[in-house]
Parts: C-alpha cells; structure tokens; sequence
C-alpha cells in the first residue's frame, strides 16, 4: 500500500486498517507521553572519520539517548532527555526539538549546532510511504512497518500504531495512520524504539516551544546559509548530513 497526503483511496485504506487493528487494548487514544531510547552505532556514523576513532571503541560505540513525545489530537512535542552521565560522548550524537501542530500543516524545529540552538518554522514534512504487511510488537502494541525512500541511498523504516491517532512520531516524521513507536535507518545504524508510555494529557506549554528572540529559518534558507558558510570544509559535508539526516 502507498500512502500520500490527499489520496481518498489511501485515506479509506487507513480507515480499514486502524479498525481492523482495533482489538489488543480496546481503545483508542488521542494524548499521552511516550518514552524513546534511541541507539546509534558510533562506528557507523563515524565510519569514515579517523579522528573520531580517538573516542569511538567496540567497547563504547553504542551511545543511548532518550527523549520523550508528547501529544494530543492537535499538537505534538518531541524533545530530549538531558542525561548528566554522557559527559564528553554527549557531542557525538544530535538532540533536536520538534514542535508539530496538525491543524495548521506547521513545525518548529529547534536544531543543536556548535552549542547553539537555531529555530525553523516550516510547514509539516511530506513523505510519500510504502506501507507493507510486516508488523512487530513494540511497548505492547502490534506496529505495522512502514518504508520511505528519502533518496537513492537512504531508506528509514517506521512501525507505527493505529491505537494512537494521531500521525506524529520521533524525529517530526509523520504521515502514517497513526503513532510511530519505531523508527530507524536502513543500516540499523541509528534506531529509536518506544520504552514506555502513559496516556496523561500535555499542557499548552508542554506543546509550545521557546523561541526567544533568535531569527527564524525555514528549512531551505537554513540549508543554504550552512552550505554557503561550511560547505567548502573538510568536515562541512559530513556536518551538513548529520544535522539534516531526518529532515
């Protein structure tokens, strides 16, 4: 099955899908907190960076971060936990806020760079997915898995469940008949995946990001800044596609 916003046919399809699913816990539900743990294989991310090898082992090359989603029927809000026991590994991997709001197609994107945060407003992501047959249980709840082809050579795989409603997830993707709880690059090199969840409702300010008073990007004028200023580096190729590796 392919999904595409605007699709009638793909809509009636999601509508089968989540009734059809609709039997494990009896319900389903429009708000709540779910807690990710995202693992990245430094080895891989690093793979092609000698100088990374001074801090990358076999022994410490899988680094855990965690963050949690919060959300309603309308709005969504995916942030990182802060973990003081990182210490000088805590660089080696991103942690970006996303800020989703259903109703007006819109997201906020709050980007980690050179220990700054720099703000995007933009509209919601669009993603065209293949939804297959395959499914795994993840938290408790059976996810039917889903693929997107970001570009010739990159491929992420998303488990989501019809249960929760709305059609959010980590990382701000999106688009899928309903909650991802699973997410993850082609190589398994970087992997998200629910540990728990409780169904309490986010505060307006839980879903409101704060943006100060820094000048806001959207995505492609924010591209096209880094590319002008870091482009020509040794190391401004890599940077660029960790930083806009979901979006």
């Amino acid at each position: 099955m392919i999904l595409k916003c605007g699709a009638n046919v793909s809509r009636l399809s999601a509508f089968i899908f989540i009734f059809v699913c609709f039997s494990v816990h009896g319900q389903y539900h429009e708000y709540g907190k779910i807690t990710f743990e995202r693992k990245t294989n430094l080895l891989k991310k690093y793979k092609d960076k000698q100088r990374m090898m001074r801090f990358v082992t076999e022994e410490n090359k899988i680094k855990v971060d965690k963050f949690e989603l919060l959300f309603n029927d309308t709005a969504s809000a995916f942030l990182p936990i802060q973990q003081v026991e990182e210490g000088r590994m805590g660089w080696l991997t991103t942690k970006n806020y996303y800020y989703q709001y259903l109703q007006e197609q819109s997201q906020y994107t709050i980007l980690a760079l050179f220990g700054q945060n720099v703000n995007i407003k933009d509209s919601l992501p669009s993603r065209k997915w293949k939804i297959t047959n395959s499914t795994r249980n993840i938290s408790g709840y059976k996810c039917r898995k889903a693929l997107y082809e970001k570009n010739d050579s990159t491929r992420i795989y998303a488990w989501y469940a019809a249960e929760m409603t709305p059609s959010i997830g980590p990382e701000g993707y999106c688009g899928l008949p309903g909650v991802i709880l699973g997410l993850a690059t082609e190589d398994g090199g970087i992997v998200y995946f629910a540990k728990s969840i409780e169904f309490i409702k986010p505060t307006k300010e839980d879903l409101t990001p704060d943006l100060g008073k820094d000048k806001v990007f959207t995505l492609e004028t924010l591209k096209a800044k880094i590319e002008k200023d870091y482009g020509n580096t040794p190391w401004g190729k890599g940077m660029f596609d960790d930083l806009f590796r979901w979006l």
